[in-house]
């Protein structure tokens, strides 16, 4: 019940509003008075549609709440936390928009059959049931929404989305015409009661009265999303590291950041309308802000160009290309090249930002993933030299552990894990690095040579040693649970699903009322 209670609790009652609504609406439709004419003409499919329709209406006063990021940063800071899953929230939105997929299918299907028995009981057949759907404002409006709803979510699937987020994320905005239309959708008044009040297209219908809510909420995070977009912001300093990653320093004033955050970033000069998310590798005891940027995707690469960085290059002024080089600065940009201009929005919690809630922290990354660990162990390496002005934390011990495919995804983060191990004086963090590809015997045999009576591992020249394979989380758990029996430890990861479903279950599996404890937190952007 540590990590599934609240989600399940949560779900539940999402569940139970729904199948309340739904008796509800066909109690209500199948037995209000004023509605015998309609019953009578079109059967049981038209309460059946009515009810649908009810539902989605009340789908509407959630579906924008989870995508409010700082409305959910703010909530995450006060006790609901401990009860609403507010880092499961894009999760949430996926299942308000799936739930609008089933129930707009219902409501279809519904008045498909009505429109069929308004073609029969008008003696006008397969024309009368063509005109209903495609000549009168509830069915054009109708199929117009139904087209719009199939595109967002075609390209909103996991995989097409990451393939090509920039067509979801432009497709994604369809949801403005979408509700435009799904208000226009109910005032045309197709059906009328069987006595006054009547319903008329001049009234403004009742879909507005849902959106409200999420709906204001939504448009004051845009308008504070342009607000912060006009705070001075600058690139201060550019560095292509290994493994195509480019790094950003940014400067930006009046801007408070938190270990673990995450920030949403636009480069116009690649795009005005793309806002996308990265998690912040700096820590709040540092002077700016910084992210380290995997270049996979049509935004990043393109990103990376504006900023000078060419990773297909092999060779620049007798630099090999997989060596870590400083790009430009703000005072000396790259050659024939200004920095271009970067807008952020945020910073925004996530569910690392929990680590100092803790006795004990485990923080896994797989890759790239391991940015927003970067951040942490900054922030704890602060801590321990003193020279954090953060409040004292209930946190003593650290377990770092990252899998990666190749060593060159670790450059970067060299000379963070060199200075933590040289100040971790009390033992505070341990390091585990997993290499998990496969090696040539030649290099294998080199490092057994060389790993042979030496202090420092061979290839990081860390105290502690690389790991060849896979970890064994049973090991992994259940060392930390004979080290810190009657213990609460935070799970933090980032990185693959597979990864993630590994840990989710030994975090499960591991968990004991009465000893260790282990609180699973994914990061979902």
């Amino acid at each position: 019940m540590v990590n599934e209670g609240g989600k399940r609790m949560f779900f539940a009652v999402f569940l139970l509003l729904h199948l309340v609504v739904l008796l509800f609406g066909l109690f209500n439709y199948q037995l209000k008075d004023n509605l015998t004419n309609a019953r009578a003409s079109f059967g049981v499919t038209y309460p059946i549609a009515r009810s649908a329709a009810l539902v989605l209406h009340v789908d509407v006063i959630f579906i924008l709440f989870p995508v409010c990021r700082n409305f959910i940063s703010l909530l995450r800071r006060t006790p609901l936390n401990s009860i609403i899953p507010f880092d499961k929230n894009i999760t949430f939105h996926k299942a308000v928009a799936w739930s609008i997929v089933f129930f707009t299918a219902v409501h279809i299907a519904a008045h498909m059959v009505n429109f069929a028995r308004f073609g029969i009981n008008t003696h006008t057949g397969v024309v009368g049931f063509l005109l209903a759907n495609f000549a009168t404002g509830p069915g054009l409006t109708g199929w117009f929404m139904t087209l719009f709803l199939v595109i967002m979510v075609v390209f909103a699937t996991e995989k097409r989305r990451r393939a090509h987020f920039e067509r979801f994320w432009y497709t994604h905005h369809l949801f403005v015409p979408f509700f435009v239309l799904w208000q226009l959708h109910g005032m045309f008044c197709m059906i009328q009661p069987d006595r006054p009040p009547y319903c008329s297209w001049t009234q403004i219908g009742s879909f507005w009265k849902y959106w409200l809510a999420g709906g204001l909420v939504w448009v004051s995070e845009r308008i504070l999303r342009e607000v912060r977009s006009r705070h001075v912001t600058y690139i201060s300093k550019v560095v292509q590291h290994p493994s195509n990653v480019v790094e950003l320093q940014i400067k930006k004033e009046r801007t408070r950041t938190r270990a673990g955050q995450y920030i949403f970033l636009n480069c116009p000069e690649v795009s005005h309308f793309q806002w996308h998310p990265f998690t912040l590798t700096s820590a709040p005891e540092e002077d700016y802000i910084s992210v380290h940027i995997r270049v996979v995707g049509d935004f990043t690469k393109a990103l990376a160009a504006a900023v000078g960085c060419d990773f297909d290059k092999k060779e620049a002024s007798g630099e090999k290309s997989d060596v870590t080089r400083v790009i430009g600065t703000a005072q000396n940009p790259p050659l024939n090249r200004v920095l271009p201009r970067v807008m952020i929005d945020g910073p925004f919690g996530s569910a690392s930002e929990d680590f100092l809630n803790f006795e004990v922290a485990l923080l896994v990354g797989g890759g790239i993933g391991v940015t927003p660990f970067a951040s942490i162990l900054k922030s704890v390496w602060y801590r321990l030299n003193k020279l954090s002005r953060e409040r004292r934390t209930r946190l003593s011990k650290v377990y770092f552990v990252w899998v990666i495919r190749d060593f060159g995804m670790a450059e970067w983060f060299h000379d963070l894990l060199h200075a933590i191990e040289e100040q971790d004086t009390e033992g505070r963090i341990e390091i585990n690095i997993y290499l998990t590809a496969r090696m040539k015997d030649d290099d294998m045999n080199n490092i057994l040579v060389h790993d042979v009576g030496a202090e420092r591992d061979a290839i990081t020249a860390l105290r502690a040693p690389t790991h060849y394979g896979r970890p064994n989380w049973d090991r992994v758990f259940q060392g930390i649970t004979e080290k810190h029996p009657d213990t609460d430890c935070g799970v933090f990861f980032c990185g693959p699903p597979m990864i993630g479903k590994d840990l989710h279950v030994m975090a499960n599996k591991y968990t004991t009322p009465d000893g260790t404890r282990f609180f699973y937190g994914k990061e979902n952007f």
